[in-house]
């Protein structure tokens, strides 16, 4: 292949036509950037657990390079396109059964550019817009709405942490702000001030409901300090 041809060889193709001695070629290839920045999503998703925050030891040998490539970004701009053609669809007339549905197919597939947590808030969103329980703005991209949706989800799982044990909001709230890991997650003792906050009686009515067991205080203040760990490490989850 000339110089020139290779250079016009472009990353964002699956299809690609040449001319040769008067013959047209088509050479088709099994993946596009779209498409390995995806696999590559998928594959450190692997370190996390499969994307439940957790920190076992994973049973793959994981290459770090791989896990430093950038995907926080996968082709957005085809998403947000995709989630325009479908919002158009939404105000329009005699619209059928099956065009929007082969839409909502189109939307549903560049999701999986997205982190798993990402496809979750995605979901939740357009089930939203399907039950007519959100009026949409014409200003806003749908990985705006994803972020919304998330922020909203933490802010929501921070307070029902702090109503549940009875932990200082604020402070757990700016340590969820924070870059926290496991070796610096008590840092200047902010972890043991955290955990001097919470309300051992409300604490203690938590973890009966929860694990059915009637817990000592002094078995109590271990299980708080297991969730409240758990919980900054994983960026929250739903209790």
């Amino acid at each position: 292949m000339e110089a020139a041809k290779i250079q016009d060889f472009k990353w964002n193709k699956l299809d690609y036509d040449f001319e040769k001695n008067e013959m047209k070629i088509c050479i088709h290839v099994n993946i596009n950037e779209t498409i390995y920045l995806t696999l590559v999503q998928r594959y450190k998703e692997l370190l996390g657990g499969g994307g439940d925050g957790g920190s076992e030891d994973v049973p793959y040998d994981i290459n770090a390079h791989i896990s430093e490539i950038e995907t926080d970004d996968i082709d957005t701009e085809y998403m947000n396109s995709r989630f325009e053609k479908y919002s158009k669809l939404l105000v329009q007339p005699n619209v059928t059964a099956e065009e929007m549905q082969n839409v909502l197919d189109e939307l549903h597939k560049s999701f999986a550019s997205l982190s798993q947590e990402e496809q979750k808030y995605a979901n939740i969103f357009l089930n939203d817009v399907q039950s007519g329980n959100i009026v949409m703005e014409a200003d806003k991209t749908l990985r705006d709405y994803i972020t919304e949706y998330e922020v909203n989800a933490k802010n929501d799982q921070i307070h029902k942490m702090a109503e549940a044990i009875g932990v200082d909001e604020e402070q757990l709230r700016n340590f969820m702000s924070s870059v926290v890991n496991e070796n610096n997650i008590n840092e200047f003792g902010r972890f043991d001030s955290l955990k001097a906050t919470v309300n051992i009686s409300k604490a203690q009515q938590y973890f009966q409901q929860k694990d059915g067991v009637n817990y000592s205080p002094a078995k109590i203040r271990i299980r708080v300090h297991q969730l409240l760990q758990k919980f900054i490490l994983e960026g929250g989850f739903e209790i």
